[in-house]
C-alpha cells in the first residue's frame, strides 16, 4: 500500500489560506483608504478647502499607492501560480476584483482633484465656492492612514510655486496608476463578468427598510382589485369636472341672452 505525505498538502492549504487572509486585510484596507480620500476630494474647490486639505489628500495618495503597489504584487504572484487550488483561486479572483475596481475609483478621484485644483486656486480663496460646510476632513484622513491625528498650524500664506509643483507631482502619479491598470491586465486575465461574489462581505445587503418597501410593493402588485376603485374614482372626477364646465357654458349662455 503506497504511503502519502498529507503534511505536505496540509502546509500548502496552511500557506494559501495565509495568504488569502492577508489579502482581504490589505485590499480592506486599500478601501477604506480610497473611500477617505473620495470623502476629501468632495471638499476640494468649496469653502473648506485648505492647505491642510491638499496635504491630507497628498498623504492619502500616498498610503493609497503604497497599498496598491504591495496588493499588485500579492494577488498577481498567486494569481499566476498554477498549481493555486480551485477554491483559493476563486478567492483570489475576487480579492482582485475588489482591488482593480478601488484602484479604477483611486484613478478617477485623483483627476477630479487635479482638475478642480486647477480652476480653484489656493491663491485667491474668494473664488472658492461657499457650499456652507464647515470643518474639514483630518478626522476621516487620521483614521484612514492610521495615525493618532493630523492638526497642524495652518499655513498663513501660500508658498511659491507650491500648486504647480503638487500639479506636476500628481500628473506623474496618475500615469503611474493608469499604467499600473494597464500592467495588471496584461499580467493577469480575470474576467470580472464570470468572478461571482459570495459570502456576507461581497454580497449586497438588503436593509429591514428596503425589504419592507419590497413586500409592500408585491402586495400591492399581487391585489389588481384595488385597479377599479382608482379607475372609478378617476372617472368619477371627470365627470365632476364635466359638469361643472356645462353649467359654466349653460350661465354664460343665459347671461348673454337676457342681458
Amino acid at each position: 500500500m503506497p504511503l502519502v505525505n498529507n503534511k505536505v498538502g496540509d502546509d500548502c492549504t496552511v500557506g494559501t489560506d495565509k495568504a488569502s487572509a492577508d489579502g482581504k486585510v490589505l485590499v480592506d484596507s486599500l478601501i477604506k483608504v480610497v473611500a477617505c480620500y473620495r470623502h476629501l476630494a468632495s471638499c476640494v474647490g468649496g469653502c473648506t478647502d485648505s492647505l491642510q486639505l491638499r496635504d491630507e489628500l497628498r498623504q492619502t495618495r500616498e498610503k493609497a499607492q503604497k497599498l496598491a503597489v504591495t496588493i499588485c504584487h500579492h494577488l498577481t504572484s498567486h494569481l499566476r501560480d498554477k498549481s493555486l487550488p480551485e477554491e483559493q483561486r476563486k478567492e483570489m479572483e475576487l480579492l482582485w476584483v475588489a482591488f482593480s475596481s478601488s484602484l479604477e475609483l483611486l484613478h478617477v478621484d485623483m483627476c477630479k482633484v487635479f482638475n478642480i485644483g486647477d480652476i480653484f486656486s489656493l491663491a485667491d480663496t474668494a473664488c472658492l465656492v461657499q457650499t456652507g460646510l464647515q470643518g474639514g476632513g483630518t478626522e476621516v484622513a487620521a483614521r484612514a492612514l492610521s495615525l493618532p491625528d493630523l492638526n497642524q498650524v495652518p499655513t498663513p500664506t501660500l508658498p511659491a510655486g507650491l500648486e504647480s509643483q503638487e500639479r506636476s507631482t500628481m500628473e506623474q502619479e496618475i500615469s503611474q496608476i493608469d499604467q499600473m491598470i494597464d500592467d495588471m491586465e496584461k499580467k493577469v486575465n480575470v474576467l470580472r463578468w464570470m468572478v461571482e461574489p459570495h459570502g456576507p462581505q461581497y454580497a449586497d445587503p438588503v436593509s429591514t427598510t428596503d425589504s419592507a418597501s419590497l413586500a409592500l410593493f408585491s402586495v400591492d402588485e399581487e391585489q389588481p382589485g384595488q385597479q377599479p376603485l382608482c379607475q372609478r374614482s378617476h372617472m368619477f372626477v371627470l365627470l365632476l369636472l364635466c359638469i361643472v364646465v356645462l353649467v359654466a357654458a349653460t350661465l354664460s349662455v343665459c347671461i348673454v341672452f337676457f342681458s
